[in-house]
């Protein structure tokens, strides 16, 4: 076991609400640390505690205690704006307007740096229990936080003095957790947390000799989770508290108290029927309610099927029929809630799983993927997969679709481009993430120029650009000239993380707008490369001065009926004829493929004549 642990690779599981730190040994997986929970809650200051003891007192310190931080990660003061009066404590906008918390001191803090904190403690517990220093660790993420969120994870881990070395969606760990011991099988992991919520489907393929869990599709919401349910007690308590004494303004205190009794009610009425929430408003002001489990429900069920409708859709990406579904996997404190086994169940016509411990399972399957990586487990294999397709915006404003969504990671794809202007010495690369086919409609994750080029006529460049997508789901992009030898790279890092609205609307709108998308694209392709075709057919009747007089008046026809389809197309793209525009493309392809023979052989004549 010594050798095991002299350098040994943790699981940690980054929660919302809750961490935890775990390790796979000879024995199989254990939570470390007394199989304790630790709450990822923060108390910063001169008192400055982490885990249950922040928790415990919330109240005392409500500006300085912060919560529920995994919901900020990467994401814009913009995005959270809304909700920011839940938290009890301040929110404001930091570095290049992403969201920070604001001490009682002033002082900001990113979430990052709390989520150190969380890491730092469960690191100690680990060490603690191992009994050998701990600098390696595999950490869940949600499946669809983006590149940004997951930076941040990492920035995160070395702020703690980690080296991640995998970043492992948090369905694939619980799935990999009950995989043990198992031979074959589809499962649908439903994760629904205190602050986000996935569904993957994957596939559990082999023997126990040699097997690999596939992950066929995936769906979620960063912004969905426990966290929204407590919301629906906190917002009711308040309008109630409105109607009784008139408009309050809660002290921080009294914010920090009104979110831990929501929490506590919504946990109650899951084993009971009715929940009390009494709530000392100061200046004499008492609040009490008693609410039932019946009036929970009738409010609850909207949020809770959206998180049961991602799921069916992510059922239907996978291609795979709900009754060939072994397992309906529960995963997170929140699917311990009685309406959400009820309405899982209803919707796949099977009781949930529910014989691993929603709180524990993914910590318990990011130590099974740590031992695969140091080579203690190396008898499973795991395939993840992009939430959503990756492409790069062409000449005109149409997506070229490299690595398409669902793919399997590690992914990488390669596409030749080139210019569309003549001497033109730098390339913008834009990199969008999206299913539309115009760039306009995508989501721009990151920019940068591909400058230095020798001056070139247009379309002669080879722009040979690599996506590069890493095990951790990390978007990586090199643009190289190869005549040339000029290279650029980037690391995509999003700007903000994609919350359920925009992921709906960017697949809904792919759906409602794919022909008319395909035809703006089709389009605007057309007005680029006809565009070239005019230019290079000028240019070789300068070099044939003395053209056949009916030929010429031909190539100047379809020359002019070329211009025509290009300014319609550049004015007003929706209404050109497509077919119309290619076809005449195509007549005055072919009709100058003589004159570009003669040109050829002019240009050989002054060669010769000139040695």
């Amino acid at each position: 076991m010594a050798s095991v642990t002299d350098d040994p690779i943790v699981g940690i599981d980054l929660g919302t609400t809750h961490s935890l730190v775990a390790f796979c040994g000879e024995d199989g997986p254990r939570i470390l640390g007394n199989d304790e929970l630790v709450p990822s809650v923060v108390r910063l200051g001169a008192e400055a505690a982490v885990g249950e003891s922040a928790r415990a007192n919330a109240v005392l310190f409500p500006e300085r205690t912060i919560h529920s931080s995994k919901r900020l990660l990467g994401r814009t003061f913009a995005e959270v704006e809304a909700e920011a009066g839940r938290f009890g404590f301040s929110i404001v906008a930091g570095h290049q307007g992403l969201a920070a918390i604001q001490g009682p001191d002033g002082q900001l803090v990113t979430p990052e740096e709390i989520a150190a904190k969380v890491l730092g403690v469960l690191r100690e517990r680990a060490e603690s229990d191992l009994g050998v220093p701990v600098g390696r660790a595999v950490v869940t993420v949600p499946a669809w936080f983006d590149d940004a969120q997951r930076q941040s994870v990492r920035d995160a881990g070395r702020l703690a003095g980690l080296d991640i070395v995998r970043l492992v969606n948090e369905p694939t760990a619980a799935a990999l957790a009950y995989g043990l011991g198992k031979n074959a099988g589809t499962v649908l992991v439903f994760d629904l947390g205190g602050g986000t919520f996935d569904a993957s489907v994957l596939q559990l393929v082999g023997s126990e000799e040699e097997r690999f869990f596939r992950v066929l599709a995936t769906k979620g919401d960063t912004q969905l989770g426990g966290d929204d349910l407590d919301a629906i007690v906190m917002d009711h308590v308040t309008a109630l508290i409105e109607e009784r004494f008139g408009s309050v303004t809660f002290p921080p205190a009294a914010r920090q108290a009104l979110r831990l009794f929501a929490e506590s009610a919504r946990i109650r009425l899951s084993a009971e029927d009715t929940a009390t929430i009494q709530l000392d408003l100061g200046e004499g002001r008492v609040f009490q309610e008693s609410l039932t489990r019946e009036w929970f429900e009738a409010q609850a069920t909207p949020v809770v099927q959206r998180a049961v409708s991602c799921a069916k859709e992510a059922v239907r990406d996978a291609g795979v029929d709900p009754a060939k579904i072994d397992r309906v996997i529960m995963v997170g404190g929140t699917t311990r809630t009685p309406l959400v086994r009820r309405l899982v169940a209803d919707a796949f016509q099977t009781e949930p799983y529910v014989a691993l411990d929603p709180d524990r399972v993914v910590a318990l399957g990011a130590s099974v993927q740590a031992a695969i990586l140091a080579g203690t487990n190396p008898g499973l294999l795991l395939l993840d997969v992009i939430p959503l397709s990756l492409g790069i915006e062409t000449r005109g404003g149409g997506v070229a679709k490299l690595i398409m969504r669902n793919s399997s990671v590690p992914a990488q794809a390669t596409e030749m481009f080139s210019t569309s202007e003549d001497g033109q010495v730098n390339i913008a690369l834009r990199v969008l993430q999206g299913e539309r086919e115009m760039a306009q409609d995508c989501r721009l994750l990151a920019d940068f120029e591909l400058s230095g080029l020798p001056p070139m006529p247009a379309g002669i460049p080879q722009v040979e650009v690599e996506f590069l997508v890493d095990a951790d789901g990390i978007l990586s992009v090199r643009a190289v000239e190869r005549r040339s030898g000029k290279r650029a790279s980037v690391q995509v890092a999003a700007r903000h993380g994609l919350s359920r609205a925009e992921v709906d609307r960017m697949e809904e709108e792919s759906l409602t707008f794919a022909k008319s998308d395909m035809h703006l694209h089709r389009v605007a392709d057309l007005v680029v490369q006809a565009g070239l075709d005019a230019k290079w057919t000028r240019e070789a009747m300068g070099r044939v001065p003395d053209l056949e007089p009916n030929y010429q008046e031909e190539l100047e026809r379809h020359l002019s009926t070329i211009a025509d389809f290009v300014a319609q197309g550049q004015e007003d793209p929706r209404s050109v004829d497509a077919n119309a525009f290619a076809e005449a493309r195509e007549r005055l392809d072919q009709t100058a493929m003589r004159l570009h023979e003669l040109a050829i052989a002019a240009s050989l004549r002054d060669e010769s004549a000139g040695d």
